[in-house]
């Protein structure tokens, strides 16, 4: 009879108990983790010939152990690791989304949005995960607090498409007086495409029209953000 476990010198249960993650975050707290340790948490258990930690150490390699882009890893791509199943592929992805969400929810609302620093704050969780162009909008009183977040649409690789009267319609819909537009370059390139160049221009003029100020556009690139205003583009 065949049975699939982790061989005794890999099992972690054989480890000095101070180097167990479970036991070590128990005595030491979460802090005192390392990034593998915490994912060999989420993983539970290894194979027959690697484990839980091993495992670990294969997810962040995927990534350069970059923690900052693990959270570009889908569920596929997580389950080309050997000895990552459906399970652990779908616990890691929940884990991710999980703090995803946290940091969403820490926005309080009808926050006021003064410059391209809390936008971009704003934005960023929505965007700079995804492989494929999405663009938001901001919906601003006219003193600057937000009055809603929206994704209008999502596109492909490198183009994604706004539509202008949507972004009127939203605007006379929640009674917005400004409005920040934003996108992400899944490409990792924050230099603004022409097309980005010509849509800042067609939105703002047509928003001039009705009396609705566009404030900036912002693009997300992971991690780091470029303002339009603040490159002299607006």
């Amino acid at each position: 009879m065949y049975f699939h476990a982790v061989s005794e010198t890999k099992s972690i249960k054989n480890w000095i108990e101070d180097e167990r993650p479970r036991e070590k975050m128990q005595q030491k707290g979460a802090c005192a983790l390392t990034d593998a340790e915490l994912l060999a948490i989420l993983i539970s258990s290894g194979t027959a010939k690697r484990s839980a930690l091993d495992l670990a150490r294969d997810v962040l390699g995927l990534v350069n152990n970059d923690l900052g882009e693990i959270g570009k890893l889908n569920i596929q791509e997580l389950r080309k690791i050997k000895g990552i199943g459906a399970a652990r592929a779908i616990t890691i992805a929940a884990a991710l989304e999980l703090g995803r969400r946290r940091q969403l929810s820490e926005t309080p609302d009808r926050v006021s949005v003064s410059n391209s620093a809390v936008a971009a704050k704003l934005i960023m969780p929505h965007l700079r995960d995804l492989t494929h162009e999405a663009f938001y909008v901001l919906y601003l009183s006219h003193t600057n607090k937000l009055l809603r977040e929206e994704k209008l649409s999502s596109g492909g690789y490198t183009q994604t498409v706004a539509d202008v009267r949507m972004i009127l319609k939203s605007c006379l819909l929640h009674n917005a007086s400004r409005i920040i537009i934003a996108h992400n370059h899944p490409s990792g390139s924050l230099r603004p495409s022409e097309s980005d160049k010509k849509l800042t221009i067609q939105i703002k003029e047509a928003a001039s029209v009705m009396d609705i100020q566009l404030m900036d556009h912002i693009i997300i690139a992971g991690n780091e953000y470029v303002s339009m205003l603040n490159e002299g583009l607006i």
